[in-house]
């Protein structure tokens, strides 16, 4: 279908509701990977302050995945389209790793699958946020990215209840000797199923805009833009480097955990890439991998590195809620921090039920409070505010202790959920080149992908050397690093995205 006018076709409610459904099932295989994997690591032995080390294969998975698959599916056209052969593949892996995950012999293994599932996961999702941008007009996008977050929300919903619906059926929700559960087992079954159902109805319903039709309608003479060069400065390449090696010292002196070496190994594996893509690039060989990631990383507009920043403190925020709040609400709600207690259990049960809440929360929210109230104060104070109401929800879990009472805190926290899979990215939409959603897309999730990775390695020892039998701190942590990303926020000129 073409479009002569240089806008692309409006679409109807089906239209936005096949461009998007793929991301209910993406969303099912999250919520049950953030709301049972500390349970089944648990289940196979492992403390709760290493807890946060096991959860490291995660967020390094997609710093590496989502840029890679965002520079190649701006590139990619062929029978299948542009991104739909991406959503396709990533969910046939991801429905094998839920289908092996509850099912793992080993601590070793669920590591390995975890691994398999996230990767799998980010290659599906990555492509979703510039489809939206690549299906619909300027005028759609807020509207996209709505939709978006409501099936988000519901799929979370699906994924998070299904343990708690599987036990109140009478499926067992102990499993006798140790191990995982039959609840959570079947659960992750049908996730797996729903998963891939839900992308190969987008893959099926939807035909993509071609290269040259997206070119007619952002008026411009072809889809390709000019890739910033990589920084040249070797100095600067060299202080990344430095730096990476100064946080191995320190570990080594200091006797920090161990997990630290791998962040000190990333950041002076970005100073290395700066300077072989500044090699390359001088020697004329600008047409590759890395120096298109290192190039356009450097180039990032100016609100996504504000942005940037907003991101941080917020998935920090985040991370430290899915790993910490089964253990939390297990023990100062339900009165068990044993794993292979029925008390233990039950409250990982309730756990589903509480993120179900603040995902059916940002369901509604996405549909009917973000919208009008952006046009009220704007789309930055809009997202401020929400992030604010979040942090007000974290703190909640210091003094409840009643667990229906934490209902009210997951509202709280729906309603910042929402705001943070909608906001971030409306207020990007008209700052990014089109031909370029895709890379450019993966390169801000990074800025949700390095401050998960932060808090996995350095969570634990937190944990473990200032309260190791009261997890429930961490909920302060969260509480405080999300006041931040509500402070950053304001940092944010709306005027850069138009």
């Amino acid at each position: 279908m073409t479009d002569m006018t240089g806008r692309r076709p409006k679409q109807g409610l089906a239209g936005l509701w096949n461009i998007s459904f793929g991301f209910f099932g993406i969303q099912i295989g999250f919520a049950l990977q953030n709301a049972n994997m500390s349970r089944i690591f648990q289940s196979l032995g492992e403390s709760l302050d290493d807890l946060a080390f096991l959860w490291i294969a995660a967020p390094l998975t997609g710093l590496i995945v989502q840029p890679i698959i965002g520079h190649y599916s701006d590139r990619t056209w062929g029978r299948f389209g542009r991104r739909r052969p991406y959503f396709f593949a990533g969910a046939v892996f991801a429905a094998l790793a839920l289908f092996g995950m509850p099912n793992a012999p080993a601590l070793w293994a669920a590591a390995v699958l975890l691994w398999m599932l996230d990767a799998s996961l980010n290659v599906s999702m990555e492509p979703f946020r510039a489809f939206v941008g690549d299906m619909l007009d300027k005028d759609q996008h807020t509207a996209g990215y709505a939709i978006q977050t409501a099936f988000i929300g519901a799929g979370a919903v699906v994924g998070s209840v299904t343990p708690y619906l599987l036990d109140h059926l009478g499926v067992a929700n102990v499993a006798s000797g140790g191990g995982v559960p039959d609840t959570v087992r079947y659960s992750f079954y049908a996730g797996g199923a729903a998963l891939f159902a839900s992308v190969l109805w987008t893959v099926l319903t939807t035909r993509e805009y071609s290269p040259e039709q997206i070119a007619r309608f952002d008026g411009v003479a072809a889809t390709v833009v000019d890739t910033p060069a990589p920084p040249q400065s070797i100095a600067g390449a060299l202080a990344w480097v430095g730096s990476g090696l100064a946080i191995a010292a320190l570990v080594l002196a200091t006797g920090l955990e161990k997990e630290l070496y791998l962040l000190a190994g990333l950041v002076a594996a970005y100073g290395v890439a700066r300077i072989v893509a500044a090699r390359l690039h001088a020697a004329g060989r600008r047409d590759n991998l890395l120096t298109h990631i290192v190039g356009d990383f450097a180039g990032m507009p100016p609100i996504m590195k504000r942005l940037a920043l907003v991101q941080f403190f917020t998935w920090s925020a985040l991370f430290i809620m899915w790993i910490y709040t089964t253990p939390v609400v297990a023990q100062y709600v339900f009165g068990s921090s044993d794993p292979a207690s029925a008390a233990y259990n039950a409250g990982g049960n309730w756990v589903g039920i509480l993120f179900a809440a603040y995902n059916a929360v940002a369901a509604l929210a996405a549909l009917f409070l973000l919208r009008p109230l952006a046009r009220t104060i704007g789309k930055v104070r809009t997202h401020a505010l929400c992030l604010a109401i979040g942090a007000l929800g974290y703190l909640s879990f210091l003094f409840v202790r009643d667990a229906n009472l934490l209902l009210l805190s997951e509202v709280a926290i729906g309603i910042a959920w929402a705001s943070i899979l909608a906001m971030p990215y409306a207020i990007l939409a008209s700052s990014l080149p089109q031909a370029k959603l895709g890379i450019y897309m993966g390169l801000f999730n990074v800025f949700i992908v390095v401050p998960q990775l932060l808090v996995a390695t350095v969570m634990g020892t937190i944990v473990r050397h200032l309260f190791p039998t009261e997890p429930v701190w961490t909920m302060a942590f969260a509480a405080g690093v999300m006041a931040l990303a509500a402070l950053a926020t304001l940092r944010v000129r709306e005027d850069q995205a138009g």
